[in-house]
């Protein structure tokens, strides 16, 4: 099992990363921060930014493994394709420096750190300060989104019969209604995490 796990929320006007500590079998948080972008307008070099800063991540705490949430499908097929590109080059930082990936959708990670995939971003927050016992709520969900990333790597790994659970599961009953969720909801709701 992997030893240091980054977690990345990619969005390309805040993208939140995380990177937990699992060595010894008790995760440990050792960042917990943000990648402000919103003053770069020229969107090529945000882009080169959340290159740069997920190298300059991986070099400073040398994790084993990223996980990073996936894209939400949506009606606005611009912002989708914003928010995928942010995506694409924080797994492409990762592969230049040898790093294996995994991508979980939006609902598996909150039905992992709260028993429920439809919880909101503040129930996500709340329940990881009760696990970490981090003293202040991060300045923006984006933080605490990419620590549930990487949290629920770090469960799927050290609990086989997570991933057994979620291949049983009958499709329908997989899909949340987050999943479902109109994009238009979602930017409405995240407006800092798309241009």
């Amino acid at each position: 099992m992997e030893k240091i796990i980054l977690g990345i929320d990619p969005g390309t006007r805040i993208l939140g990363y995380s990177v937990l500590e699992v060595g010894d079998g008790t995760p440990k948080v050792l960042v917990l921060d943000v990648l402000y972008l919103k003053k770069i307008a020229d969107f090529n070099l945000r882009i080169r930014k959340i290159f740069d800063s997920t190298v300059r991540i991986i070099d400073t705490f040398h994790p084993d493994h990223l996980a990073i949430e996936a894209p939400f499908f949506g009606k606005n097929v611009q912002s989708m394709l914003k928010l995928g590109r942010a995506q694409g080059v924080a797994i492409a930082a990762a592969m230049s420096r040898d790093l294996s990936f995994s991508e979980y959708e939006p609902a598996t990670i909150k039905q992992t750190v709260t028993g429920n995939g439809v919880a909101t971003k503040e129930q996500v927050a709340t329940m990881l300060r009760s696990i970490f016992a981090f003293p202040d709520e991060p300045h923006y969900f984006d933080a605490t989104d990419a620590l549930a990333v990487a949290y629920t790597c770090y469960m799927e790994r050290t609990n086989p019969l997570a991933d057994l659970r979620q291949q049983l599961m009958p499709k329908q009953k997989r899909q949340s209604k987050s999943r479902r969720q109109s994009w238009a909801e979602y930017v409405q709701q995240n407006p800092d995490a798309v241009v």
